[in-house]
């Protein structure tokens, strides 16, 4: 150490009143010795000169307001500053802003310009432009190495992919059956014209006589209305014929699922006959080409219903309509035969199926009022006893709910009076039939006690003067 600092005294020479200054001890602490100057100063183990000492507080200096610079940033408002000592001093406490508010600020971060948004609010993610701003056509520049010559032709269209067999059944299925519940068939016509059928068009026909076979009646009228309106504007005869091969072919399958299939099957092509989807030869092409049995029966069932149409049949009502398609008056004929059948034959099965099948819940009130009707007409106590059986039946067996029984009685009490013209003991019947129902648990007491009776007249002489004779008895 003592080298060195004869080392720097010989580069540096000083004056003699200055070296007495300078040198307070020239001891030596352990092998080490100490200088103290004014101009001389040592800073972690280095000797260094005042100039150097103002270079390193710079230094520290500019350290410090980088730092506070960046401190700024963040937590703006707070008022700190540098004093000329290179401290940080406090100002006035100001509420600071958010991190991420001044992150998503858009004005200018350099205290320059207008406080207006950067690009006029044409910038940042995902901004096509300012708003308001039309964009005209590209023009193609024929001088891009992009530049394609075939592209400019092109015409852009949408493809929809064909159903392969997988996904038909899947897709058409719930057509199918939705439109079991509207009956439109210009809707099913449009969701298939939507649709690429590709292959798979010939499988609709079959498809729908297939849900059509364990449905009921009335779907299957529906959906001999549905082929008669797609063949032509989605479907061809040809699609009509193959569907319908196709039926015949698959006919020891389906009558595992339905035994009845050979028949109605049979009915479909006769009612495709009659409404000129299938030709009038197709039942003759057959002709001693079949060898399955159901497939034979199937045909045989549509040449008698064709043979029985030039006789006055008609087949385009073979299936019937269903529930409330039908007009009223056709429903009350069908109940009114209905109930004379019962009467005659006894089999209230066969009544309780044929109810069934008129499919008109909501409409039974009738029924029960033309049965209660028809006892009242009645002359004998078969047709009595034979109605309180059949109501016993269908109110057991839920056919008939509760409250169509209660509407059904309740139209009788407001038209007795009517009836009462036509029959002069209606009212005497009537309460005779609605204590019997209320025994047999056919209807509660509260419509029991709303029964309507005949009120008593008293008739008074005339020779009286309109007084009141006491009778005695």
């Amino acid at each position: 150490m003592a080298t060195d600092c004869e080392a720097w005294l010989n580069a540096n020479p000083v004056e003699a009143e200055d070296l007495s200054d300078s040198f307070v001890s020239g001891d030596e602490d352990n092998g080490r010795l100490v200088v103290s100057n004014k101009n001389i100063n040592e800073i972690n183990g280095n000797w260094l000169s005042s100039s150097s000492t103002s270079i390193h507080e710079a230094r520290l200096k500019a350290k410090a307001k980088r730092r506070l610079r960046k401190n700024s940033s963040r937590d703006s408002g707070r008022g700190d500053s540098l004093s000329d000592n290179g401290d940080v001093v406090r100002g006035t406490s100001v509420a600071p802003t958010s991190p991420k508010s001044k992150l998503l600020d858009r004005k200018s971060r350099l205290g320059k310009g207008r406080g207006l948004p950067k690009k006029g609010g044409a910038g940042g993610k995902g901004v096509w432009g300012r708003s308001g701003e039309v964009y005209e056509p590209e023009e193609v520049d024929e001088k891009d190495p992009n530049y394609d010559e075939a592209q400019e032709n092109c015409v852009y269209e949408t493809v929809v992919p064909p159903l392969d067999e997988r996904d038909f059944g899947k897709t058409i299925t719930p057509i199918v059956q939705e439109y079991f519940e509207h009956g439109d068939t210009n809707e099913v016509a449009e969701l298939l014209t939507e649709l690429n059928l590709g292959p798979m068009r010939s499988e609709v026909p079959s498809l729908a006589v297939s849900l059509a076979l364990e449905a009921k009646a009335s779907h299957r009228e529906l959906t001999s209305r549905l082929l008669a309106d797609l063949c032509g504007p989605v479907l061809s005869r040809a699609d009509m014929e193959n569907s319908f091969d196709k039926l015949l072919l698959e006919l020891p399958d389906l009558v595992l699922d339905t035994p009845g299939a050979p028949q109605l099957v049979g009915q479909f092509i006769a009612r495709a006959v009659s409404d000129q989807i299938l030709s009038k030869s197709y039942i003759e092409g057959y002709k001693g080409k079949v060898d399955c049995e159901h497939a034979r029966a199937a045909l045989d069932r549509a040449a008698v219903l064709l043979k029985m149409s030039m006789g006055g049949l008609r087949i385009d009502n073979q299936w019937g309509s269903g529930g409330g398609q039908r007009p009223v008056t056709q429903l009350i004929k069908e109940m009114n035969l209905l109930l004379k059948e019962y009467i005659l034959s006894g089999d209230s099965k066969e009544a309780e199926r044929c109810l069934r099948d008129l499919e008109v819940p909501h409409f039974h009130h009738e029924f029960v009022y033309e049965a209660v009707v028809m006892v009242l007409e009645s002359k004998g106590e078969k047709t009595f006893k034979m109605i309180l059986q059949l109501l016993k039946l269908l109110s057991v067996s839920s056919i008939i709910t509760v409250d169509q029984m209660r509407r059904g009685y309740e139209r009788v009490y407001m038209d007795i009076a009517e009836i009462n013209i036509d029959v002069p003991r209606a009212y005497f019947i009537l309460e005779q039939f609605v204590d019997k129902s209320f025994s047999m648990g056919i209807i509660d007491i509260k419509l029991r006690d709303c029964c309507p009776c005949r009120g008593r007249k008293r008739f008074v002489s005339e020779g009286d003067g309109g007084v009141v004779k006491l009778e005695s008895y």
